[in-house]
């Protein structure tokens, strides 16, 4: 429990990746990324429970091996890679809460393909959600001023333009609001927000901002940030 929270953390690890096959089995600084996540689980003690809701055997097997429980399968219909991360979350809440007969008060999502998160962030995430007394927190990354939406392109067939008209008038970086980007080191989120809501946005939408690099792994070179960065520690 964290300030009297009932705390469920919900790992996504489904078996049909396609830019790195089985990414959820793959080696990264010595542990697949879903034992990474078993590996930030063990230290952090407010957290009553850790399933992790997957389709395949293999990676269910290593989640059990890495301290986590796997006490459901899911379901081909949310096992898709256009399956948003609502249905997931929901699904494997109900199916905790049913199996537990237990209500869970916050939800931790923790992808396994963010292996460089450090405990204190996912518990700064999770008490910024209590204390500000939000719906859902989302751990973001600053984008860098020169990936700003307004300085952005596209190409129309043989023709470029920018996306948004409006970046016409942008002549300094000094006229660019920051933005930021989620970097899925952890999103944390109330129950009413995933039940009653049915979102992972939630009315109050609150942010921890992550400084530093991150790794966020979709591909092979990002599989050698990771290492990299781990090896840092």
């Amino acid at each position: 429990m964290l300030e009297d929270k009932r705390v469920l953390a919900i790992a996504p690890a489904r078996g049909g990746s396609k830019g790195v096959k089985l990414k959820n089995l793959r080696q990264v600084a010595g542990l697949s990324l879903v034992a990474h996540v078993g590996r930030i689980v063990r230290q952090l003690p407010w957290i009553d429970r850790a399933v992790v809701s997957t389709d395949h055997d293999a990676i269910a097997l290593e989640a059990q091996k890495a301290g986590l429980d796997v006490p459901f399968r899911r379901p081909p219909a949310l096992s898709g890679d256009q399956i948003g991360d609502w249905d997931v979350l929901h699904h494997a809440l109900q199916e905790a809460e049913r199996i537990d007969q237990t209500v869970y008060d916050v939800v931790v999502m923790l992808q396994p393909t963010s292996p460089t998160r450090t405990p204190g962030q996912v518990t700064q995430t999770v008490e910024h959600l209590i204390q500000g007394e939000f719906d859902a927190v989302w751990t973001v990354s600053r984008t860098d001023l020169k990936f700003h939406p307004l300085k952005q392109l596209v190409i129309d067939g043989q023709n470029m333009r920018l996306s948004d008209p409006l970046g016409q008038n942008i002549i300094a970086r000094q006229q660019l609001t920051p933005t930021y980007h989620r970097n899925g080191v952890a999103y944390a989120f109330t129950r009413a927000c995933l039940v009653e809501q049915k979102t992972t946005y939630g009315k109050h939408l609150g942010a921890v901002v992550i400084e530093g690099p991150v790794a966020n792994i979709d591909t092979e070179h990002d599989i050698t940030l990771a290492e990299e960065y781990l090896n840092r520690l």
